[in-house]
């Protein structure tokens, strides 16, 4: 592909392509929620007269390529015109309803597995804050086409061929529903970290990852995902195979006893490792910095703080520091 044919493509059709549609129309502009950083009100306009985009947000704009320089973070231009050679299969004229369009993968005539690759899931995850290149190794893309539309999603094998399926406004399966067993190669493992969903893995390899970059040490264990509690009785044998178990479940009542069920089965074999990241959720949310909010009991009056003047109570220490480190 040229300069001139990568030009001739329409900006709104590329963009419904890679999974982004408008959210409203004024005249001849397209409005968007930006593909280049996450935002809640539309501020990246297209003019579908002039076919060149703008970015209130950024204070950027341009033509197709402009936009794929900001996208693939590159200025090689014979790159970007391999990147968007590769996506112009993909394109069809757009149609634009304006409300936002769940993927839905039940009922859809035609689904592709490929390649991790869309910028709109690769813009997903950096706002999960997940290592991009650890995702492209671990995850795949689901492509549907739903009359004429194209829906995209990320995309995570389980053992008996089905995938959990996750984008910015849907999250599912496509049967059959099962567990994920990351096995190393080499000489069987004596360790296996377990954890509930394929986000809490790729947010502990991104965790790793960023605390050792040199050496994350990410194939010294095998890997368990449940992809659901429900699916937890399906873990239990394999689990059997280990000396050690490791468990990074959610902080929550379900968490709690999954956790409870394994360690009933296997005893000092479990540690349960939710306690690296207290005060959270998930381990996705430990990566976040998104904290758990906590219920106030307002039936109980306010405890009174002590005064140097009372000579029974002793003076108040300052709380001691908890320790922030990510260790195991």
């Amino acid at each position: 592909m040229d300069i001139h044919t990568a030009k001739n493509i329409q900006l709104a059709d590329y963009l419904q392509s890679l999974g982004y549609h408008p959210v409203k129309q004024q005249g001849n502009s397209l409005w968007y929620n930006s593909p280049l950083r996450a935002e809640k009100e539309p501020s990246f306009k297209v003019n579908l007269d002039r076919n060149l985009w703008y970015d209130f947000g950024m204070g950027k704009g341009g033509n197709i390529i402009a936009l794929a320089q900001e996208l693939y973070q590159s200025n090689d231009i014979p790159y970007l015109l391999d990147r968007i050679a590769e996506q112009s299969p993909n394109v069809r004229p757009a149609s634009f309803s304006f409300s936002q369009q769940p993927l839905q993968p039940s009922g859809t005539p035609h689904i592709e597995i490929v390649p991790l690759s869309s910028p709109a899931l690769f813009a997903y995850l950096q706002e999960r804050r997940i290592n991009t290149e650890l995702a492209k190794r671990e995850c795949k893309e689901l492509r549907s086409f739903r009359e004429g539309k194209p829906y995209f999603a990320i995309a995570f094998p389980n053992a008996s061929g089905g995938y959990e399926i996750r984008n910015q406004y849907f999250k599912g399966c496509t049967a059959p529903k099962d567990i994920t067993h990351v096995r190393q190669q080499g000489e069987p493992k004596e360790t296996c970290f377990v954890f509930e969903g394929f986000m809490d893995y790729l947010s502990f390899l991104t965790i790793r990852k960023q605390r050792s970059p040199e050496y994350p040490d990410l194939n010294v264990q095998d890997y368990l995902i449940l992809n659901s509690t429900s699916n937890l009785s399906k873990a239990l044998y394999p689990l059997g195979d280990y000396e050690r178990i490791h468990c990074f479940l959610d902080n929550d009542d379900a968490g709690k006893k999954a956790v409870e069920i394994i360690q009933s089965e296997y005893g000092l074999r479990v540690r349960d490792s939710s306690h690296l990241y207290s005060g959270h959720k998930d381990l996705n949310d430990y990566l976040c910095g998104k904290r758990l909010v906590q219920s106030v009991d307002l039936t109980q009056p306010p405890k009174q703080p002590q005064t140097a003047n009372n000579p029974n109570k002793q003076e108040q220490q300052p709380p001691k520091k908890k320790s922030r480190g990510f260790r195991m």
